[in-house]
């Protein structure tokens, strides 16, 4: 696809400067009747949502210091990791974030989702040049109501961010080669960033570096060149922890290798998203494989008659498909496959399906079948998003509450594991609970004992040593944890079965996917 792209300078940026100087004012009142539905959409569930581990460290971590925010990035104990694989880039955004509208999880989550509105506007701004206003609303429309993007924007991760700088580095590319030439400062800070935010922002940089190359596009080639290394040294500092950061991600990171099947669930996320369930599930698949043969056939048509615009829509397609096709490769060998770090190339996703269906002599009946496959995607997983509540997710600040109320003075209340500890935790600081560590050196032992430090956890050893305190004790233990054991062979998790050997099983509540059992001493 790549090699098809056009060889000749003058007649790409000719055609990029026409359609970016096709100002229709009477687009105004639409872009921002778009943006207010995609604050809306992703408004929706911003404060009973529960949070997960990740978001959990995120939120408490970004309540350091900046110098502690660093340090705990760079360094790590001598027998453990580094508090987080990540650049710090996010984690001081929502710092100063916090000094402005304080500390909570919806202020958390606001910031994610004003950076995710600013993203819609910058796919507009991608589209309209590229093609025209119609097909830029169209584009910033798919990015406002297709779920993988409001799932991220309201997330309090850093993938939010990560789209906004990289989408900002397309439209610096892209008004750059037109002539801009002070859009190259524009494209280097942006890639820079985008590089600080998330270590995976390479998966997509690469691919958009090599469009001049592909084009056989010299000047720009030079140009991107220069652009690049100015780039590489704004990320000089961070490229230095590279390798550790690299290391840390080979020894102690959750991903398994990707198979085939990835691609597959690939347009399962760029479409109704998931988790989907059962009949759902089905459903949303061969949906989605309706909206993309639709799209391809139009996209070969297009091509078949030569229309004018087809080489620009040929490299959205590629800025959507081959940053996937790139993670999975290197996945082959360091294992870093997250469908989360591709939410830029979806939004290139979009606006190659907005140009498919409005740019491409589509018939209006194939538009209106279109429209109708992508609303009902998105609306299932739209639904599916406000109502999840499995694994890892779990209603902490009900569960906490219930707490309160059942235990009693000198009660133990213990996590199984970190994942429900840390959202336990952040949800309510006050409530006196601890956790058990991970085994050290372990391929899940990801939270450092300076930052556990630095956060004020309790933490135990093993399930023996906070047992031994006390006569009640009350576990809390994902259901997956035990399923995890249970389908080895195990009669049940260890934890469980120390419990049981050494008290009596008193109560036992299911929470969604958590489950507490009370244990008492006879």
């Amino acid at each position: 696809m790549a090699g098809k792209l056009p060889s000749k300078t003058t007649r790409l940026s000719s055609l990029f400067a026409n359609n970016a100087n096709r100002m229709d004012k009477k687009n105004t009142h639409p872009i921002l009747m778009i943006l207010l539905v995609a604050l809306a959409l992703r408004l929706i569930g911003l404060q009973s949502r529960p949070i997960w581990y990740d978001e959990a460290f995120s939120l408490l971590f970004a309540e350091q210091s900046p110098a502690e925010i660093l340090n705990n990035t760079l360094f790590s104990d001598p027998d453990s990791s580094a508090a987080e694989e990540h650049p710090p880039l996010y984690y001081f955004g929502l710092w100063g974030w916090f000094k402005l509208f304080g500390i909570s999880i919806v202020s958390a989550r606001l910031f994610s989702i004003f950076l995710s509105l600013l993203t819609v506007l910058l796919i507009y701004q991608i589209a309209k040049t590229l093609f025209d206003p119609t097909t830029a609303l169209v584009a910033a429309a798919l990015t406002s109501v297709l779920p993988f993007q409001i799932h991220y924007a309201q997330e309090l991760r850093m993938y939010a961010m990560l789209a906004l700088w990289l989408a900002l580095t397309t439209l610096a590319f892209l008004r750059a080669r037109s002539g801009s030439k002070k859009w190259w400062i524009v494209f280097a800070a942006s890639a820079a960033l985008a590089q600080y935010t998330h270590n995976l922002a390479a998966m997509y940089l690469l691919p958009l570096a090599l469009t001049p190359l592909f084009q056989r596009d010299w000047k720009t080639l030079r140009a991107m060149t220069w652009a690049g290394l100015a780039a590489l040294c704004l990320y000089l500092p961070w490229m230095l922890q590279l390798p550790a950061q690299l290391a840390k991600v080979s020894s102690a990171f959750w991903v398994e290798r990707p198979g085939f099947e990835r691609f597959f669930t690939l347009l399962l996320y760029y479409l109704p998203h998931l988790p989907l369930g059962g009949i759902q599930l089905m459903v949303g698949f061969f949906l989605a494989m309706m909206v993309l043969t639709l799209a391809v056939f139009q996209t070969y048509l297009a091509w078949k008659k030569k229309i004018s615009n087809i080489r620009p829509a040929l490299w959205t397609a590629y800025l959507a498909f081959t940053p996937p096709l790139l993670l999975w490769l290197i996945s082959q060998f360091v294992p870093v496959y997250i469908e989360r770090a591709l939410l830029p190339a979806h939004a290139m996703f979009c606006i190659w399906l907005a140009w498919a269906f409005t740019q491409t002599q589509t018939p209006r009946f194939i538009q209106g079948v279109a429209a109708a496959l992508i609303l009902t995607t998105a609306g299932m997983g739209i639904v599916q998003h406000v109502n999840y509540a499995g694994f890892p997710y779990a209603p902490y600040a009900n569960l906490n509450h219930y707490l309160r109320a059942e235990a009693r003075n000198g009660d133990i209340i213990l996590h199984s594991s970190k994942l429900s500890y840390l959202p336990a935790f952040a949800t309510d600081p006050d409530l006196a609970q601890g956790f058990i560590v991970d085994p050290p050196n372990s391929n899940v032992d990801t939270l450092s004992p300076a930052v556990r430090e630095a956060f004020q956890l309790t933490e135990y050893e093993s399930i023996e040593e906070a047992a031994i305190q006390t006569k009640r004790i009350w576990l809390i233990i994902f259901t997956q944890s035990i399923e995890e054991y249970t389908t080895q062979g195990f009669e049940t998790h260890p934890h469980l079965e120390f419990l049981s050997e050494n008290y009596m099983l008193k109560t036992a509540t299911e929470w969604d996917d958590l489950r507490i059992f009370l244990f008492t001493q006879p």
